[in-house]
């Protein structure tokens, strides 16, 4: 149906959801969300890797806000460094940043084995690509994983069998920017392969990853993802929020380190690595800001093509949306995003499992 150009939809009250069509709120997606929710327990995630292989730099980027320049001032992680964080308000991180070098390696398989790895929801093991000393290696090596290293995966693996057996284990092949370009798909296969035979059945997960570029934040985007309860659920709210802004795609975003929470698109996309590089962007954004101590509320871009809003969406997430359809008036985006935090705060409220992260 053919619409005045940039009409305003009416109030989306509890249920309904306005625009072209006045399109109703589907009743599905809020009635299985009426459980109440529970507090929610701090979630265990291992960090572990030899020493070197940039672990603390990566967790200073994503939760400390740190440049990728300025983490060559970080010391060395000695035995165990414990950080309670939070991410998205109500979802607790208890962060073991367990330090790489050999002698509390092997302490971590041995003696402190089952205090280490009991209750673990996520192990994060991180390895090198290849030595960061520039000129010291062949970066065209594609050679098998150090056998220490993967000994020590192996151990890693056998110790989240015996403690925690439906743990996500994510395997970050780190520095990935010290191999040629047209080298680093066949090194990430390579050391992919060499993992999945030395985890023995564990189900694993690897990313190719470097504090130069957008792969951090793909990786830990997908870390965090694997945490959120009731993800699809999520997800079916965002579908629905898309449809009535007639937006081309729906992008939740965490508050303070940026990360993709979920998305919902309408259309096929071209780059696959685009939330990752507009984290990256809006981080390093942000940390401008910090400098000249003013901080940003939202973001506007626009052209021929399309427009593009980055705003808060509730207490701790960020909403971005994509409306390529020059009839549709930005004004009209913003009352049905106001509609839409009303209805989310409904169900956080009603116990929605994800609501209290939001």
């Amino acid at each position: 149906q053919d619409r005045p150009p940039g009409r305003l939809p009416q109030p989306w009250s509890p249920g309904i959801a306005c625009s072209r069509d006045s399109v109703r709120c589907s009743g599905r997606h809020a009635g299985s969300l009426s459980a109440m929710a529970q507090p929610n327990p701090a979630s265990k995630v291992l960090l572990m890797g030899r020493c070197g292989a940039g672990k603390t730099s990566m967790k200073s980027i994503i939760f400390a806000n740190y440049l990728a320049r300025d983490t060559n001032r970080l010391h060395t992680t000695n035995a165990i460094e414990h950080s309670s964080l939070r991410f998205l308000g109500n979802l607790r991180l208890n962060l073991w940043d367990c330090g790489g070098q050999d002698n509390f390696m092997e302490n971590y398989f041995e003696s402190q084995r089952e205090t280490i790895f009991q209750n673990a929801q996520v192990l994060i093991y991180v390895l090198v690509a290849v030595s960061d000393k520039r000129g010291t290696s062949d970066l065209s090596k594609t050679g098998p994983l150090d056998q220490k290293d993967l000994k020590y995966f192996a151990h890693a693996m056998d110790s989240l069998r015996s403690f925690s057996p439906s743990a996500r284990v994510f395997c970050l092949i780190h520095k990935l920017d010290l191999v040629h370009e047209s080298k680093r798909d066949e090194v990430l296969r390579n050391f992919e392969r060499e993992l999945t035979n030395a985890a023995a059945g564990v189900d694993i997960q690897c990313f190719g990853t470097s504090i130069w570029d957008e792969t951090l934040f793909k990786a830990w985007s997908q870390i965090v993802y694997a945490l959120i309860p009731d993800i699809k659920q999520l997800e079916a709210q965002l579908a629905h929020i898309a449809e009535v802004c007639e937006a081309d795609e729906v992008v939740l975003f965490e508050k303070n380190t940026f990360l993709l929470i979920s998305h919902s698109s309408r259309k096929d996309m071209q780059d696959s690595h685009r939330f990752e590089k507009i984290s990256n962007i809006v981080k390093q954004f942000k940390l401008s800001c910090a400098k000249v101590e003013t901080s940003f509320r939202s973001i506007q871009v626009k052209n021929a093509m399309f427009s593009a809003t980055i705003e808060p969406f509730l207490q701790h997430s960020f909403v971005m949306v994509v409306v390529s359809d020059p009839k549709i008036h930005a004004a009209a985006t913003s009352a049905n995003l106001w509609a839409a935090r009303a209805h989310f705060s409904e169900l956080a409220r009603g116990g929605a499992p994800f609501g209290a992260h939001l």
